[in-house]
């Protein structure tokens, strides 16, 4: 294995003191993996991923073996879990999201945290996720359609960018802030030959440039949650003592989650006292009272004649409130998006062809939207058939969501005893494992 760099030896016998041996110790082991259950998508079979130790701060969190395949299987690809470092976990429950909040995610990408803070909002209120990097936010989309979370907008979009529309927009922030990744190197142990005790330096100024524009998008009395995965002072406590210096309308808040006490505002998960890898989690409260900028809806109204034919097509599904392209969509209301790159407006529902309508992909995830529309079981290789991307033999006359072991796993249009496949072109898989 890659040997630690000795600079950052030397500055963590500085922290950790008679603990460092332990320390180093846990980074020479076994890396810990982690499972998090969409409590939205339960399925037969699904105790088979539950067994492990429970992750203590959060309900749906287990450690997952070593040798788990969960990546691999039909579940995964429904959106039944998230495979997350169970370190990785903790941000999202600090920042504790209820239903009916405005959210704002600002460095999303690949969506562990998203999915997580928008699975609590339960289908109220608004998450938007923010990824800079259009691959990343791409990543981030697709992650977000998954885990069915149908009240969220995905952007991609420079923090300095934001619009100054948004100011004063959201109940909370979360910045996952990029950084040196120290907490990487039991996971990774090639990124320990990148680390370089600079580097961390150059990462403190990109946090602070980032934190600098977060601060305006809290409203008064809002929450900012700050995380990084390193254990370098200089990105955490240091950054989390400059912001509160520069911007004194925020103040540290202590928290308390099982399995972590901020009593300072703040918690460094380290491997040898925690379940797994190295993450940072500070909690920042702004100061104040006051109501938050008026929302809207920037899409267009479908036109009347595409009201009625979804209406006529699709019953059982949410009523369409604005056109996304030539997707219909469903928004509610969310920021200006004037000059925003948006990726994904609220829930896809259908894609408007001329006079025919094509029913989307993330409809049929959006967990219980679907509860009432046409349904086909099917059996293990039929499931592994239709993610191929593969007709099925079946009954149905129409659209239908084709369902394993009650999971959705996307729409088929069954005739004359067979089911055309519409599952994306760019998601088929062909070999996936239908056990767990």
């Amino acid at each position: 294995m890659t040997a630690l760099p000795e600079a950052f030896t030397e500055r963590m016998s500085r922290q950790l003191g008679e603990k460092l041996p332990d320390f180093l110790r846990a980074l020479a082991g076994r890396p810990v993996r982690g499972i998090r259950m969409n409590p939205e998508k339960p399925f037969e079979g699904m105790e088979a991923y539950t067994g492990g130790e429970r992750i203590p701060w959060t309900e749906t969190g287990y450690v997952l073996p070593e040798e788990s395949t969960a990546g691999a299987t039909v579940f995964h690809e429904a959106g039944a879990f998230y495979l997350q470092e169970p370190a990785a976990m903790l941000p999202a429950e600090v920042m504790d999201a209820r239903p009916g909040e405005i959210l704002l995610d600002l460095c999303a990408a690949p969506g562990g945290k998203s999915t997580q803070m928008g699975l609590k909002l339960k289908g109220e209120g608004l998450l938007v996720c923010n990824e800079p990097i259009r691959k990343r936010a791409q990543i981030l989309s697709r992650n977000i359609e998954r885990m069915g979370i149908t009240n969220s907008i995905v952007t991609s979009c420079f923090p300095d960018k934001i619009p100054e529309s948004w100011n004063g927009m959201f109940d909370g922030v979360l910045v996952d802030a990029p950084c040196s990744g120290e907490g990487m190197f039991r996971r990774d142990p090639e990124t320990r030959k990148e680390w370089t005790a600079e580097q961390a330096s150059g990462c403190a100024k990109r946090q602070r440039e980032i934190m600098r524009e977060a601060a305006r998008l809290v409203r008064p009395g809002g929450r900012l949650v700050y995380s990084t995965c390193t254990y370098n002072p200089e990105e955490n406590e240091e950054i989390v003592g400059w912001f509160t210096r520069e911007f004194p309308e925020f103040r540290t808040e202590p928290f308390r989650v099982p399995g972590a006490d901020g009593e300072k505002g703040y918690y460094l998960c380290l491997p040898h006292r925690d379940i797994g890898e190295g993450q940072f989690t500070a909690l920042m409260r702004r100061t104040g009272t006051g109501e938050r900028p008026r929302m809207n809806r920037p899409f267009p109204l479908p036109d009347r004649e595409e009201l009625r034919l979804f209406r006529e097509q699709f019953p059982w599904l949410p009523e369409p409130d604005g056109r996304f392209g030539s997707l219909l969509v469903r928004t509610g209301q969310c920021p200006d998006l004037r000059g925003v790159p948006v990726l994904r407006a609220g829930l896809h529902l259908a894609e408007a062809r001329g006079k025919i309508l094509i029913p989307d992909h993330a409809a049929a995830l959006g967990g219980r939207i679907v509860n009432d529309a046409p349904v086909t079981e099917l059996g293990r290789e039929d499931a592994a058939r239709y993610l191929s991307g593969l007709s099925v033999e079946g009954d149905a006359g129409g659209w239908t969501v084709l369902r394993y072991r009650g999971l959705p796993l996307g729409w088929g249009k069954g005739s004359g005893g067979q089911i055309k496949n519409h599952y994306p072109k760019g998601l088929r898989k062909e070999r996936i494992l239908t056990e767990p």
